[in-house]
């Protein structure tokens, strides 16, 4: 790992083991790039890669005339000179014009990494990674702009994010400030995309790149269930196994936009960050903006190969404290048992059958609290309803704990309905424009988290109960998008800067109550999956994946999320069947097979299953406590696609290959077929594991693999509908 500064041609190369990164100073003074991709041999000088010459109706240089924009590669191109691209950010001037020039004043190359004031981002120490942050500014304006990229020692990532500084004597707005630009030389990728809506999140959607440009986005004010920010291009021969790949994951939570742009000479031009749409930001004399992170990685493995990079960059460089790298514990929550119909006796009727079972932490859901007996009324009321928890939240916990337990529960912080204390006492608070009507989604309104005072009434509301009960666990659930967006305490040029201050309002209402209570684990929802990104990891090192708990629907919803998040941030539970979303009954075995690979817990009431399936549901959390550690921090695999065949794979494996979980889902049966093989991936090819009794190699395993007749399937149905294998593998 090394960032190297050719001063003579003035050019940057960051490299490490895998790849390499080359950007230097172009003839009109601002960054272009150079190369990203295998790591190459540093050279003093690559300038023979820079196009100086023209073309007809391509725009010149008016120093060089030899010299466009628009024919070579940008690091962080910008509006109103000679690229015609969509360009990374765009600062008005006093005089309203849109037209910048930033000019390479200085550089700094460190040790280590720094943090984002009031942003998630990555860490690292100086021997984790190194930082180069490029000085340019604008003559005109005096703003200066600090384009910062850490290369990371054993991740083949990049990060990258910009800030602009106002040392002017006038004030100028930000229009647009994207976070990352990445040009790149040929157009031969395929563009792939992660989408859905609620109760079908993060489906992969491929396209073929060509002429013009694709995008996904959100302007939700939340990253939402219907594009998630994080994308990937691979080269269309790439798969699980093999070949090239770039990822780009943006470490944020609000509205954002990905896009690809293939120009007209044959070039790809990447770009992400917040979404520009309703953006301004308004910087006067002396102060900053920083924008969030982007994440880009490179693999030519393959995307498992690329989304195992994610994995351990998110375990070991994102998430923070006690539960870094630690196994969830096993929970079971009350919402889909009683929603919000409960009271004390029956929360520690279902309480106590947990503990028989083995379940670790009780999870209270929705409904505690105010008023609230339904959707309509009581949020933003964040006291207890004596009616249903007579000594309140600690009285339960206290109880549920002396049952052999560990105690955690809902909130949904941001919201407030009309029907409620708070709402009545400060209408002002909800986000809503004046003179307009105020949409309503769950019967609820959004609180308006860019005011400081409202970010502070909800922390001491949230903190009283939590320090007054024993709670090792916290929900956080979010249940709706942002509309009317408006702050009347800002001026009406400010208005643009609402989406962004609410999420960092929200950002620093997670970051002191973690503070607070650091041994706390955070879960966010949003819907399930609505907020399901990067940047909320930083704070909660899991998310509910999402509100389908049927099992052959999370096939699909947790392969879809596998391709950019860990297996340990992924909310999995077994939940009552018929399935409350789909209708659809699955066995409880195949159920806990699909949450294996999650956080795992259980959604239901074990009162009202069988005698037989309780006896299931004890084997099965004994199985889980054995390899947890295994299943949500091991090595995660893709074998077979839900989105291609009607059967799916996956598996994890140890750090030191001796030992494998894999898993078959059999989604539709086939008849008349002969059973086939599953290759396996991750052994050590030299070492014997055992199979049932049995003993195979590791290369017999992985390049003939596991015949599907020794699981159970026969010549003539390959499975039933919904039937699911777990194995372990164990290295002799």
């Amino acid at each position: 790992m090394n960032i190297i500064w050719h001063s003579k041609s003035k050019q940057f190369h960051l490299y490490n083991d895998k790849i390499s990164y080359i950007m230097g100073v172009t003839p009109t003074g601002d960054l272009g790039n150079i190369y990203f991709g295998k790591r190459i041999h540093d050279k003093e000088d690559m300038s023979y890669v820079v196009t100086r010459f023209g073309l007809p109706n391509v725009a010149l240089d008016p120093d060089t005339e030899s010299y466009s924009q628009e024919l070579n590669r940008q690091e962080y191109p910008f509006f109103g000179a000679t690229d015609f691209g969509t360009h990374a950010y765009e600062v008005e001037g006093a005089n309203g014009s849109g037209v910048s020039c930033f000019i390479y004043k200085s550089h700094r190359i460190f040790k280590g990494k720094k943090a984002l004031p009031g942003l998630p981002a990555t860490y690292a120490g100086v021997d984790e990674a190194m930082t180069l942050e490029v000085v340019l500014e604008d003559e005109l304006t005096k703003v200066k702009m600090i384009l910062s990229y850490t290369i990371f020692e054993d991740y083949p990532v990049i990060a990258r994010h910009t800030v602009f500084q106002n040392e002017g004597t006038a004030g100028v707005k930000l229009k647009r400030a994207l976070s990352a630009c990445l040009d790149l030389s040929d157009q031969n990728y395929e563009w792939m995309q992660f989408s859905g809506a609620w109760a079908r999140e993060r489906m992969p959607v491929v396209k073929k790149l060509s002429a013009g440009s694709v995008s996904i986005e959100s302007k939700r004010g939340i990253s939402s269930a219907n594009q998630n920010p994080f994308v990937i291009v691979k080269r269309p021969e790439t798969n699980d196994f093999m070949g090239e790949a770039i990822g780009l994951s943006f470490v944020y939570s609000g509205n954002f936009i990905a896009k690809a742009e293939c120009d007209s000479f044959g070039r790809l031009r990447l770009l992400m960050g917040i979404h520009p749409d309703r953006f301004t930001w308004v910087l006067k004399t002396g102060e900053s903006f920083e924008t969030p992170e982007v994440l880009i990685a490179r693999t030519d493995s393959g995307l498992n190969d690329l989304s195992q990079t994610y994995h351990k960059l998110y375990n070991n460089n994102l998430v923070r404290g006690k539960w870094k790298n630690t196994p969830r514990p096993i929970l079971l929550n009350n919402w889909e048992a009683t929603f919000m119909d409960f009271d004390e006796a029956k929360i520690l009727d279902i309480a106590r059958k947990a503990k028989e079972a083995g379940v670790e932490l009780f999870v209270l859901d929705d409904g505690w609290f105010g008023e609230r007996n339904d959707d309509f009324a009581g949020l933003g009321d964040w006291v207890e309803n004596p009616k249903k928890l007579p000594e309140g939240i600690a009285g339960l916990a206290r109880k549920i704990n002396a049952i052999g337990m560990k105690f955690g529960f809902w909130i949904e912080p941001e919201m407030v309905n009309p029907d409620s204390n708070l709402f009545r006492r400060h209408p002002e608070w909800a986000l809503s424009t004046p003179g307009r009507k105020s949409s309503l989604g769950r019967h609820q309104l959004v609180l308006d988290f860019s005011k400081k005072e409202v970010v502070d009434y909800i922390y001491e509301a949230l903190k009283k109960v939590m320090t007054n009960a024993s709670v090792s666990y916290i929900k956080w659930d979010m249940n709706r998008s942002l509309t009317e967006v408006y702050n009347a305490d800002l001026l009406p040029e400010e208005q643009g800067m609402v989406y962004h201050k609410y999420i960092k309002g929200v950002y620093s209402l997670y970051e002191r109550l973690r503070t607070d209570f650091p041994d706390i684990l955070f879960e966010s929802c949003s819907s399930g999956g609505n907020r399901f990104d990067a940047g909320m990891l930083y704070y909660a090192p899991q998310g509910w994946c999402s509100d389908n708990t049927d099992a052959i629907d999370r096939i699909r919803i947790q392969y879809g999320t596998s391709y950019g998040y860990p297996i340990s941030s992924i909310g999995a539970h077994v939940s009552a069947v018929p399935n409350q979303q789909t209708g659809r009954s699955t066995s409880i075995g195949t159920r806990a097979n699909v949450a294996y690979y999650g956080t795992f817990g259980y959604e239901l009431d074990l009162n009202h299953i069988s005698d037989d399936e309780f006896e299931e549901v004890k084997k099965q959390i004994i199985f889980m406590k054995e390899n947890r550690e295994l299943f949500q921090f091991g090595t995660f695999y893709r074998l077979r696609s839900p989105f291609e065949a009607d059967q799916a794979a996956w598996m994890v494996v140890s750090e030191d290959r001796r030992k494998a979980i894999f898993a078959l889902y059999c989604m539709r049966s086939n008849v008349n077929q002969l059973p086939g093989f599953l290759k396996l991936a991750g052994l050590l090819p030299e070492e014997k594991y055992s199979l049932r009794g049995e003993e195979y190699y590791g290369d017999e395993l992985m390049n003939m693999g596991v015949t599907l007749g020794k699981l159970g399937s026969n010549g003539m149905t390959i499975g039933r509908d919904f039937v699911s294998y777990v194995e372990m593998l164990e290295a002799k």
